[in-house]
């Protein structure tokens, strides 16, 4: 008997790795009819630090998120997936990805590019990705490329 997820949580920050982790996770939701739950957080931590200020939900920075979110819900829904949720956030992406959004949705599957756009973060706080596979409740899929056509 084959895996079959229900209930997908993918992450992206507009990287190309999320893109391909936005492809497969659009793949698995059609092939198990499983609910696409899409999330782009904003590192809030990051943000304090250059800007000594907590960002608000009408930040450029959230309009931005809503916007990628906005396209992929559509890119999703066009290719087959019946449910996409979106959820645009504030915090560190460490936690409220494995933590947080993977219990609100009831993830049984994580989606996540290997490297996202923060390649300084990864340097200095270990990589998003690795974070969520040693801490997350569900399976988590790394996805690392795109796979060439044959």
């Amino acid at each position: 008997m084959a895996m079959e997820y229900k209930h997908i949580l993918t992450a992206v920050d507009g990287s190309r790795e999320a893109e391909w982790a936005l492809k497969k996770s659009v793949q698995i939701a059609k092939r198990d009819n499983a609910v696409l739950n899409l999330i782009y957080v904003v590192d809030t931590r990051s943000f304090t630090a250059m800007t000594k200020r907590v960002p608000d939900m009408n930040d450029e920075v959230f309009e931005y998120g809503k916007q990628l979110l906005n396209k992929y819900k559509e890119e999703a829904a066009a290719a087959g997936v019946s449910e996409v949720n979106v959820f645009v956030v504030p915090g560190s992406p460490n936690k409220v990805i494995s933590r947080d959004y993977a219990k609100q949705v009831d993830a049984d599957l994580i989606v996540c590019g290997a490297q996202g756009l923060n390649a300084v973060e990864h340097y200095l706080m270990g990589s998003v990705s690795q974070h969520i596979v040693s801490s997350s409740p569900c399976d988590v899929l790394v996805v690392r490329r795109e796979k060439a056509e044959d």
